[in-house]
């Protein structure tokens, strides 16, 4: 679909809600890539109404709880459907029993959306005794990375910087800052560390990648050299990669990513997270609370709740090349007025949508989370 009809469609997205409620499940697509299939398609555009099965919970208990809002799964099938690029969508309740997914077990590449992995697996030290929040961590200018990374200039100026491990995970992860989270991980003992900690808490299909400086050379074609972290010497360094080679990498990346994870699973986690299953009590809290501080992607989620509602969130930005943008995420923990959680993940593996296209994407899913909750 152009990116002309697909910008209407998002637009309309809130006129469609209300003509969704009477539309009943859909099922998860069968197809490779976005798109209707063969099932049948009623005038407006939404999917006709399926057959729902016997209830199976007695008619006392709230059926918010144990089943999506009617109408909610077509709207977010309608937002997954008429998106250009392969797309995943996940929503769970936190405080009741249903999920719903497109593609929802395929992996994604998190890219900073892993950073949520090393800052639980940080606290997780933390609970064991293992670090201290005041343990204060040495940064030189080998331990500089690329990209996202406002640290650097401070290292740059003072030769080395220390950090408590308190201020890395803040930095990391509201911030976004490659270098301090390369840190907060080495710090721990590396991405070993992470993975036994998702192995640990049977977190399903979520990978750790090998850290930042290795990952992102990798998807260019290159081999990490540490001249790369200053200044702009990376980008000059992966224009010089010929082509070819350049978007093998990427394909190679996109299709099997070293940091990949499912929807699924991430809104899993951060449901186990917010029902404190993952860490103590405080560091639960202080998880919680720094996600809600994050100031990267103010125009994805976030924006596309009412005033009243909460979130604590993570985003992810990968490359791009030749006008295709690759790992555009956000994950996050969604708050109503009245207290009801919600985890959502939306993950863009590729598409060749526009900035403000894919930041209006992601607001429409969150928009029709708030607009369904109660019903």
């Amino acid at each position: 679909m152009g990116d002309g009809r697909s910008i209407r469609v998002w637009a309309l997205a809130a006129a469609t809600l209300a003509l969704a409620a009477c539309a009943g499940t859909v099922p998860e697509p069968r197809t490779t890539a976005n798109g209707p299939g063969d099932r049948p398609w009623s005038p407006s555009g939404l999917p006709l109404p399926q057959a729902r099965p016997p209830a199976t919970v007695p008619a006392r208990i709230d059926p918010g709880i144990n089943r999506p809002p009617p109408g909610l799964e077509p709207v977010i099938h309608e937002i997954w459907r008429t998106f250009p690029g392969r797309t995943g969508i996940a929503i769970r309740r936190i405080d009741g029993n249903w999920s719903l997914a497109r593609r929802g077990d395929e992996f994604f590449p998190q890219q900073s959306v892993s950073k949520t992995w090393v800052a639980m697996a940080a606290l997780d030290a933390l609970d064991r005794g293992q670090i201290a929040l005041t343990d204060r961590v040495r940064i030189t200018p080998d331990d500089l990375t690329l990209f996202h990374q406002p640290l650097a200039g401070r290292v740059q100026r003072e030769g080395n910087v220390e950090m408590t491990v308190a201020e890395l995970l803040e930095t990391a992860i509201t911030g976004s800052d490659n270098t301090a989270n390369d840190s907060l991980l080495r710090h721990i003992g590396g991405p070993d560390v992470v993975r036994r900690y998702v192995e640990r808490h049977s977190l399903g299909r979520i990978r750790f990648g090998p850290g930042e400086r290795l990952l992102q050379s990798r998807i260019a074609g290159l081999e990490w050299q540490q001249r790369y972290s200053v200044a702009r010497n990376f980008q000059v360094a992966r224009e010089q990669v010929p082509m070819s080679v350049r978007r093998m990498a990427l394909e190679r990346y996109v299709a099997d990513p070293d940091d990949g994870a499912s929807p699924l699973a991430i809104v899993d986690a951060l449901t186990r997270l917010a029902r404190g299953e993952l860490l103590s009590p405080a560091s639960t809290r202080l998880m919680i609370e720094t996600m809600g501080r994050t100031r990267s992607g103010p125009q994805r989620l976030r924006a596309g709740v009412p005033a009243g509602w909460s979130v604590a969130h993570k985003t992810g930005t990968g490359q791009e090349l030749a006008g295709t943008a690759t790992g555009y995420n956000d994950i996050g923990i969604l708050t109503a007025p009245d207290g009801t959680r919600y985890a959502v993940a939306v993950m863009l593996a590729s598409t060749t949508a526009s900035i403000p296209q894919r930041m209006a994407m992601m607001q429409s899913v969150s928009r029709a989370v708030a607009t369904y909750h109660g019903q």
